[in-house]
């Protein structure tokens, strides 16, 4: 009698992988193709560029109606994808580099993210805006654009539409930063380092990061990339707070037989950052696993949001209106305002 229950669950494994190979098969093909424009257009870059085209051909082809096995697909690349590319991210940064960012610069950071969480709560709520919509794009604002969508995704398991909706609005205005702040920059006179801080803490994704402060300067991107290392290191708390705050909402609030246990609040994928960031700390990886790594992410989170874009409701995102789009533009000037303010203000009081 054991053996007919020992034969059933490889069995039924086999069936779900099965099942989800046409959804996935179709998310990695329109991830390749992102991946080549993105190269093309690196201002846009192929997770944003995976988003657009996976929408593009939900509202045209419609697959999650025409193949009834490829939602399944769909679902659980969007998933797993993501999860393994947030470990994949811990190879890119080690605690020897946080310390390198220097004393000047974690006031900086720390001042942002708090600024750009407030902003997200308040400005979201008076324009109205879906819980997990505004989370989205205040994590996006204030760490690190679509990785920090990323991270938090499969804690807070928004819809599919909500997660498109904010990684196109972080891109909106990654562009805007990457076309402005060099000039806003020169205008104000802001040195090398400066201005490395203020690129590294006011725009979201690497690729925007480095483009915008490689036109200002060498010493600039420098510390640019630094600083946005080590910003990254915020998706820890950040995912373990949502995680809590996820799983009070989802249970019964008044009952503390309900509270959720410290540990369940530590996903997998977050531990699995964390033990490779140590990892890189004790010992440096060498560029033959760290760039293999962060390239393998990257497809990773590509071909994950290429699920979701397929995933997604053009009609739901039609209904969402502009609101969202508001709410990122008044974010990305509060942690842009709060980069500049502090840097300002820590500068004069080192020189009073």
């Amino acid at each position: 009698m054991s053996t007919t229950y020992i034969d059933a669950t490889p069995s039924r494994t086999r069936r779900r992988i099965f099942k989800a190979l046409p959804g996935a098969a179709l998310a990695l093909a329109v991830a390749l193709v992102a991946i080549v424009v993105g190269k093309a257009v690196p201002v846009l870059g192929g997770p944003v560029a995976a988003v657009l085209i996976g929408v593009a051909l939900a509202s045209w082809l419609r697959p999650a109606k025409r193949w009834p096995t490829v939602p399944h697909g769909l679902r659980l690349t969007g998933g797993l994808a993501l999860q393994t590319a947030v470990v994949l991210l811990g190879t890119q940064i080690s605690l020897q580099q946080a310390w390198q960012v220097g004393g000047s610069a974690l006031p900086v950071m720390c001042a942002t993210l708090a600024a750009a969480f407030v902003c997200a709560w308040l400005f979201g709520r008076w324009l109205g805006i879906d819980h997990d919509l505004r989370t989205l794009i205040g994590v996006g604002t204030a760490i690190c654009g679509a990785s920090a969508i990323a991270a938090v995704t499969p804690v807070l398991k928004p819809k599919p539409s909500a997660v498109a909706y904010a990684l196109s609005t972080i891109f909106l205005f990654n562009i805007a930063a990457v076309l402005t702040f060099p000039v806003l920059g020169h205008l104000l006179g802001l040195g090398q380092h400066t201005f490395g801080v203020f690129a590294g803490t006011a725009v979201n994704d690497t690729s925007s990061v480095v483009a915008a402060a490689a036109v200002y300067g060498d010493q600039a991107a420098h510390t640019a990339v630094v600083v946005k290392l080590t910003r990254s290191l915020a998706i820890i708390p950040v995912v373990m707070v949502v995680g809590a705050l996820v799983a009070r909402r989802g249970g019964n609030a008044g009952s503390g037989a309900h509270r959720p246990r410290v540990w369940k609040l530590v996903p997998w994928f977050l531990i699995g950052f964390v033990a490779l960031a140590a990892l890189n700390s004790v010992w440096p990886l060498p560029p033959v696993i760290r760039v293999p790594g962060a390239e393998f992410a990257g497809l990773l989170i590509t071909w994950a949001l290429a699920a979701i874009g397929l995933s997604t409701d053009l009609s739901a995102l039609r209904r969402t209106g502009l609101k969202p789009v508001l709410l990122g533009g008044m974010l990305w000037m509060v942690v842009a305002g709060t980069s500049l303010a502090v840097q300002f203000l820590t500068t004069a009081s080192l020189q009073a």
